[in-house]
């Protein structure tokens, strides 16, 4: 008999015209805008120009989804590969499965060559993204739960969550209305609450080069494996009797632990900006034909081009 719970949404999409909307796709975007509105602004506060951030997006955001994807789908065969599969099915994301640890890579790998062309330091754009990361990854968890996914264990907890019997990963030899532990909602509260520690500690610390995604690390693969080990519905590869999930975060864990330690004892300079020398965007003054409405936009100028410009405008104006 089920007590207080957690029920599972009766709907996980609703239609508009002949559009369907999945609210797990809906989850990935409004985490994706977040995770840009606040990289943006903290990157701001290293004197990056406005809009940044959609530039290094349009290349990490479709890299990260094309990994995370790829990801799940190797990790996951007999749900995609059997006799008489869809294998379009395997390009069906707003139906779930986008593994963090190959969206990580792939997009660091898509930010990194967004941050080589527009001249920015990438380790100040990993820096300013890890909380924003966490945030985001916040609001994916939530679209699982639209999806009736990523639960753990039976339990009798009042926050235990309903998962139908009829679900393909309901455990078999359990009864109808046993509970199981909401993973998805531990998750989110373990990233939020690490998004804000991070920034507290960042702030304390003064961190930087890349010592705020070492934090992030840390604190995500920690978590995370933990979350696979109480998860029902794994991976099907395992190594030394781990889930390859686990594996990977710990290896993440690891990896934040030895990033964290190698560049406080480089002991580097807080930059003071998030360009690299030379990369940084000048102001150059123009001034109209009447000399009465000077116009300001962002170029690549030297400093002794400005300088003429403003003796111009000087000149013009005496």
């Amino acid at each position: 008999m089920v007590h207080a719970s957690i029920p599972s949404p009766p709907i996980s999409s609703f239609n508009i015209g002949p559009l369907t909307i999945h609210f797990y796709a809906l989850c990935i975007l409004v985490g994706i805008v977040i995770a840009v509105w606040l990289t943006q602004r903290r990157l701001e506060n290293q004197g990056a120009e406005k809009g940044i951030v959609i530039d290094i997006a349009l290349w990490a955001v479709p890299f990260g989804i094309i990994g995370g994807r790829f990801y799940h789908v190797v990790t996951h065969p007999n749900d995609y590969f059997f006799a008489g599969a869809d294998l379009w099915k395997t390009l069906y994301v707003w139906e779930g499965g986008l593994a963090i640890f190959g969206g990580i890579i792939f997009g660091g790998i898509g930010a990194f060559i967004a941050c080589q062309r527009k001249g920015i330091r990438f380790w100040a754009f990993a820096d300013a993204l890890a909380p924003g990361l966490l945030f985001a990854q916040a609001f994916g968890r939530f679209g699982n739960y639209f999806n009736h996914e990523l639960y753990g264990g039976p339990t009798t907890l009042p926050w235990g969550l309903q998962i139908e019997s009829t679900n393909a990963a309901f455990p078999p030899g359990l009864p109808a209305g046993t509970l199981f532990h909401p993973l998805f909602l531990y998750e989110m509260i373990w990233n939020i609450g690490g998004a804000f520690l991070i920034i507290y500690i960042e702030r304390r610390l003064r961190l930087h080069s890349g010592e705020v995604l070492a934090l992030y690390f840390i604190w995500y693969g920690s978590g995370r494996a933990f979350f696979e080990w109480l998860r029902l519905d794994p991976t099907e590869f395992t190594f030394l009797g781990l889930k390859a999930n686990v594996i990977a975060a710990l290896l993440v864990a690891i990896a934040g632990i030895i990033l964290f330690v190698v560049q406080r004892r480089r002991n580097l300079p807080y930059p003071e900006s998030a360009y690299r020398p030379g990369r940084e965007p000048a102001v150059v003054v123009r001034v109209s034909d009447d000399r009465q409405h000077p116009e300001v936009e962002p170029a690549e100028a030297s400093t002794g081009a400005i300088a003429s410009e403003l003796d111009k405008t000087r000149q013009g104006t005496e």
